[in-house]
């Protein structure tokens, strides 16, 4: 019987399986995750991300796409972002359970908790629809085998693009895996950029004040104890890159484990 349904979900196209969609949600005019079915065979770890399209009358049109789901989950999620004239998300935008979505067999990235070295606190900083990968990352038991506590940041333009890592953070306290290690070891923030409040600004200024670890009751990164996950647009990606290579952090890779690692294939703002 489950392969009759794994059949039905799942088809095989060779590089790419079409993947039924099961789930739709739509948090703002530009922001939404779907859920679909799994392929049998499709292994990731947390933090990696697979190719994504919709099948083209010639080829499909791909994106790199984060998986937000878990490793454990028996369905795939996604988060992303919608582009007006965008190649791929423009049409993504409108897909309706039922539909199929080219999933890549190939999980890759340089996102994952492999490429860094022992530490007591693992910082997962995110802008928009890069929290796609923590949202994978905060819901693995492993993660907090690794760390003591995790502090999880998203930072947007507007609180209604909070929406989607405020309901995940939320829904840790019933998650029958994690949820009693999260409520002790993880710390969450987010801020906005275009509206007045006392979390307001960039994270990068958040960090470089101070003012983020005021709010958590912290202290500064320290390469010592900290590691640091980042993802978003490239613009924070290359400011806190600077940031912490000046406060000492060496960044890692799969072939070599450092104090912090960045997403290189994320689509961020695109397309």
């Amino acid at each position: 019987m489950l392969d009759m349904v794994q059949n039905a979900n799942v088809i095989d196209q060779g590089a790419f399986f079409a993947c039924k969609v099961t789930e739709v949600e739509h948090f703002t005019d530009d922001l939404f995750r779907f859920r679909t079915a799994r392929p049998a065979s499709l292994r990731f770890r947390p933090g990696e991300f697979v190719m994504i399209g919709l099948q083209e009358e010639r080829k499909p049109v791909l994106r790199a796409y984060s998986v937000a789901s878990p490793s454990w989950d028996e369905e795939l999620e996604f988060y992303s972002i919608k582009v007006k004239g965008g190649a791929l998300t423009s049409r993504l935008r409108h897909i309706q359970p039922g539909d199929r979505v080219l999933v890549g067999r190939k999980p890759t990235g340089t996102l994952v908790t492999d490429a860094l070295k022992p530490g007591k606190r693992l910082y997962m900083l995110s802008t928009g629809t890069g929290a796609a990968p923590f949202a994978s990352l905060i819901r693995e038991p492993d993660t907090y085998e690794r760390f003591e506590e995790v502090v999880f940041t998203h930072t947007c333009r507007t609180a209604p693009e909070l929406a989607y890592s405020q309901g995940l953070v939320q829904a840790l306290g019933e998650d029958p895996l994690v949820g009693e290690l999260a409520a002790s070891r993880l710390v969450y923030f987010d801020s906005v950029t275009r509206q007045q409040g006392s979390r307001t600004g960039r994270i990068t200024h958040l960090i470089e004040t101070g003012a983020l670890f005021d709010h958590i009751d912290r202290p500064a990164l320290n390469p010592e104890t900290d590691r640091a996950m980042i993802c978003g647009s490239m613009a924070m990606l290359n400011e806190l890159k600077t940031m912490l290579k000046a406060r000492g952090f060496e960044e890692g890779s799969n072939a070599k484990p450092g104090d912090f690692v960045v997403e290189k294939a994320f689509a961020g703002d695109g397309i």
